[in-house]
């Protein structure tokens, strides 16, 4: 009694199986190829390049900053192959029944016919429509649909085509930098090449007292890598002592000032060997007097004859 039992089971299982497996009507298999690249971080460094000379000498510098970093780059081929099949329906039978059985004929028909045409005919008639047919008589099975189609991943290759190691230096574009001052830090921004640009005689280092500073600390770091790197650049001797009566010659009123006193702040800024700074001032100066040409005239004049000053004469103001 256990036995025939236990017989009755396996067999109702075996037929459920063949039962499940036969309602999909499976496809050829499809196939997609892409290519993967992998970069992994091998190192991740700041470089801060202070310029020439090593010591800050005039008011000016402008420091450059890169990023640079280390890859290991992979190249892979990759290909995923899927299963197709097309679910099954059990409406569908209704009308793939009667069609099957019309394929069957048309089938047998056609291979009746290929004999006598000596093998002629093309497969899609002797061969396509029996599978069609049969596909169609089976209740349990729906005939193939590509439109119907749907697909299983069933593995994935991939092949390691390249390995290589690639290097980049890219600018600090855009990015903070701390400059340290004394006991002063300051929250400065590079431009879109990276540089960052000091002028002591400029804000925000011309409201400090720069004659007892020695050297400006410069620090960058990147939070996300935990990269980091300072660089110092010393302040000369000679520097601290000028800048005091140079933010002067600058900064203090100039337009209760006479012209020999304009010339005067113009030329002495180029005795103190900031010739950068005086052609500043001066092209300042002749912005100020554009709407005045008489007095314009007169500083040019005046630079010319007192400070020895080249100075293209700007023309007649628009």
């Amino acid at each position: 009694m256990l036995k025939r039992s236990t017989l009755s089971l396996g067999s109702a299982a075996l037929c459920g199986t063949l039962l499940v497996s036969g309602c999909a009507n499976h496809l050829s298999p499809r196939s997609e190829h892409e290519e993967r690249v992998e970069r992994k971080l091998l190192n991740h460094s700041l470089q801060v390049d202070i310029g020439e000379p090593k010591m800050l000498e005039l008011p000016q510098r402008r420091v450059r900053i890169h990023d640079q970093k280390t890859f290991e780059v992979t190249e892979f081929e990759v290909t995923r192959n899927y299963d197709r099949y097309t679910p099954y329906q059990p409406w569908r039978e209704t009308y793939e029944i009667p069609l099957g059985a019309v394929a069957v004929v048309g089938g047998i028909g056609a291979n009746i016919l290929n004999v006598v045409m000596l093998g002629r005919l093309p497969d899609s008639m002797t061969k396509d429509w029996i599978s069609y047919g049969f596909a169609g008589l089976n209740p349990f099975m729906n005939v193939q649909s590509h439109g119907r189609a749907q697909q299983n991943l069933s593995s994935i290759d991939e092949v390691q085509h390249d390995k290589r190691v690639e290097y980049s230096s890219l600018p600090w574009s855009e990015r903070p930098v701390e400059v340290k001052a004394g006991a002063r830090t300051y929250d400065l921004t590079t431009d879109r090449n990276g540089v960052l640009r000091l002028n002591l005689l400029d804000s925000p280092f011309a409201e400090q007292e720069l004659n007892h500073i020695t050297r400006l600390q410069i620090s960058v770091a990147d939070d996300q890598d935990n990269a980091r790197i300072s660089a110092t650049l010393p302040i000369s001797n000679s520097l601290r002592g000028k800048l005091r009566e140079a933010h002067a010659l600058i900064y203090d009123d100039l337009e209760d000032d006479e012209v020999s006193q304009w010339v005067h702040r113009v030329k002495r800024l180029s005795e103190l060997g900031m010739e950068e700074e005086a052609s500043e001032l001066e092209q300042s100066l002749i912005e100020l007097t554009r709407n005045d040409p008489e007095l314009q005239q007169q500083f040019l004049k005046s630079l010319t004859k007192d400070a020895g000053r080249l100075v293209a004469d700007p023309g007649p103001s628009s």
